[in-house]
């Protein structure tokens, strides 16, 4: 397959963005302002990149013919650091709370409960890895059983998004909150992103050959719903996640737009290299913004060094970890294996 440059602009955009997000949402802690706000909005698209790309990279490469083992090795690198991490951050988490007084928000916490908060009930970032796999076994049946006869993407974008903006609306109007982050991993919050990529996916390379999506990539439109964002984000009556109602249009049309305007762009040497080890500084980058916090909380950092430390440190720790655990037999496997970017 040949190379698709955008992607690897999109994978970019996604892993930075979820490191701002929670570098701001560390921030956020100290400063409390509407410029604050303002920058997280960029920020709530990185999950969302992430698996729209690998559908659409799915879609692309394999159309209906689905590879033997497909499935399982696809869940295999993505459930084992699922568990590996989810186990990690678990044990970080308790010794915090209960020995060391840097987390004494939620008081002291049972051992068992806690490895069910972050393994059963997926309460940690790696959610992003369970809603992943839902969509890859969902992939799997859509084109294995051909489910665009009765799916077709199109129709389906538009009632997926529906749904899933419904999803989010009403659990946060009747304010559901199940143990853990299951509320986010159901799959009706996201299922708009996979008929997004199927949908882009069939007309690559020439999306503009469907009128409404030429249409609707046009800047005008995601610059006209960026400034209403930021116009209801002045009376902060916006929560900044990627599970909220307004994120759903705005990733729609960012990545309407940016899969255009993109098209062809040769990815920069940084480009690739972010590429390659996105997948790591996705899993790791809060392990190392905990270090920086445990120095805090007994050093009392001026904020500029906190910040900057949060960065040089989340960045590059995770960075090195990845480099070194690829470098380990089995080290991808467990610990996020490192792309392949030519």
């Amino acid at each position: 397959m040949a190379r698709i440059e955008e992607i690897y602009w999109l994978r970019f955009y996604g892993c930075i963005a979820v490191f701002c997000f929670h570098f701001l949402d560390r921030l956020n802690q100290h400063i409390d302002n509407v410029y604050v706000d303002l920058a997280r909005i960029p920020t709530v698209l990185g999950t969302p990149a992430f698996i729209f790309i690998s559908i659409f990279l799915f879609s692309v490469r394999y159309a209906k013919t689905i590879p033997e083992g497909f499935l399982a090795n696809r869940v295999k690198y993505v459930m084992v650091p699922y568990v590996v991490y989810g186990l990690i951050y678990a044990g970080t988490n308790y010794v915090n709370v209960n020995y060391t007084n840097v987390d004494t928000s939620h008081g002291e916490i049972g051992f068992v409960a806690n490895f069910i908060e972050y393994l059963i009930y997926a309460g940690w970032h790696g959610y992003f890895l369970i809603i992943a796999t839902q969509f890859y076994a969902f992939y799997w049946v859509y084109a294995r059983y051909d489910l665009e006869r009765f799916l077709p993407a199109g129709p389906c974008l538009a009632i997926g998004s529906l749904i899933s903006m419904s999803y989010w609306g009403l659990t946060r109007l009747f304010d559901i909150d199940p143990p853990g982050y299951l509320l986010w991993i159901a799959p009706l919050g996201w299922i708009y992103l996979f008929f997004l990529a199927v949908l882009l996916a069939r007309y690559y390379p020439n999306q503009e050959r469907v009128m409404l999506l030429h249409w609707l990539s046009s800047p005008k439109w995601l610059a006209g719903f960026v400034s209403l964002v930021i116009l209801l984000s002045l009376p902060s009556w916006l929560e900044y996640s990627s599970k909220e109602v307004w994120v759903v249009p705005l990733f729609i049309l960012f990545t309407l737009y940016f899969m255009r305007y993109l098209k062809d762009r040769p990815a920069t040497p940084m480009v690739k290299k972010i590429n390659e080890f996105s997948f790591g500084i996705y899993l790791t980058h809060p392990l190392f913004f905990g270090m920086v916090d445990f120095v805090d909380h007994w050093a009392h950092l001026p904020l500029v060094l906190y910040s900057a430390l949060l960065i040089v440190v989340g960045f590059l720790g995770s960075i090195g970890f990845n480099i070194v655990a690829n470098q380990v037999p089995g080290g991808g496997l467990l610990f996020g294996k490192q792309l392949t970017v030519r």
